[in-house]
């Protein structure tokens, strides 16, 4: 089995000739080495279009357009076609150009003594002459370590920071006509009744729809004189003492 001085690598090799890429131990990079032409490859591409040439020579002569063409297609297909069971020759030659295209890719690699990963030219701290792992670019890791301060006061800050100041609490107010929510304006949102508020005649305070004695203080809101004057007959508002129109005392 090959073995990489790297941690991770890849084998791009094909029957026709071999290529490796190798990955930095750190960011995963990778540095593609040159390709290098298999010659057992070489040497069995040509006996195969010899042997299809001999072929299609028989077609030129005594085969039918057909056939030709079939011979034709065939003769293409095997420049294309991957090797498959490679021969022992072919897995020397994969060997050695295994640790020709390592040297090649080592040149693009550094070494840390700390740890002993190969990584690219970003992940080496040249300064420190160790990676970055073990050796963070001071401006970098500072400003790392700033990023994260600015997170973490961020963070405390909205915890106790007051963004809403509405009240959690709702209440559904019922309409007295037809029993169903009215919603938050002057009438019902079902029926259309009104939604004021009814007000005491006695100490005018405001009471719901649905009351029937004052809250403030206690009249009989259902007995309650309606403010229609006796002696001109307006119709003043509840809890006023004397008409509107004449001035004579209501109560």
């Amino acid at each position: 089995m090959l073995q990489a001085f790297t941690r991770n690598y890849q084998d791009n090799s094909t029957d026709a000739g071999y290529q490796f890429t190798f990955y930095c131990d750190i960011c995963n990079d990778g540095v593609k080495s040159s390709f290098i032409e298999s010659s057992t490859y070489k040497k069995k591409k040509g006996s195969r279009l010899f042997g299809q040439g001999v072929s299609l020579v028989g077609n030129l002569l005594g085969g039918t357009v057909r056939d030709l063409g079939y011979a034709a297609e065939r003769g293409s297909n095997i420049l294309s076609e991957r090797f498959e069971g490679q021969s022992p020759e072919w897995q020397k030659e994969h060997e050695q150009a295994f640790i020709r295209c390592q040297n090649e890719a080592k040149a693009h690699f550094h070494r840390c003594p700390s740890c002993n990963k190969y990584v690219c030219d970003h992940c080496f701290n040249e300064d420190e002459g160790m990676c970055v792992s073990c050796a963070p670019r001071q401006e970098i890791y500072v400003a790392k370590a700033k990023a994260e301060a600015m997170k973490r006061n961020i963070d405390e800050a909205g915890q106790s920071a007051t963004v809403w100041q509405g009240k959690i609490e709702s209440k559904t107010t019922i309409c007295p006509t037809c029993g169903k929510p009215a919603g938050s304006g002057k009438f019902c949102n079902n029926c259309g009744a009104s939604m004021d508020m009814k007000t005491c005649p006695t100490c005018g305070a405001k009471n719901a729809q649905t009351v029937k004695f004052c809250n403030n203080c206690g009249t009989n809101l259902a007995t309650a004189p309606s403010g229609k004057c006796a002696a001109c007959g307006t119709d003043n508002p509840p809890g006023t003492r004397f008409c509107g129109n004449c001035g004579n005392k209501l109560l």
